[in-house]
């Protein structure tokens, strides 16, 4: 099988930390993204949960807001209804 280079630019620390856990686990950084990639190619999807803190402080504050009824529109009984306060002048 032939093999190709690549480059990853990758936070110093954050390599460090990854050198020191692959190597916790036996293998190098290089056999552990071959097996991200392989893995990824097999099941045709990133094999983990990609994601922030969820959720993020603007949507706990979106969150709040609404259980306080802040900034929250009346409701309709018709998308005419709608309509009509949307184009009204206020």
């Amino acid at each position: 099988m032939a093999t190709t280079s690549i480059n990853i630019r990758m936070d110093k620390d954050l390599k460090k930390q990854f050198e020191d856990f692959c190597a916790d686990m036996g293998m190098s950084m290089s056999t552990a993204f071959n097996i991200f990639a392989r893995k990824a190619i097999r099941e045709y999807r990133i094999p983990f949960e990609v994601g922030g803190e969820i959720p993020n402080e603007t949507t706990r504050k979106a969150i709040e807001d609404a259980r306080n009824g802040i900034g929250l529109s009346r409701a309709f009984s018709s998308v005419e209804e709608l309509m009509e306060d949307l184009d009204a002048d206020d």
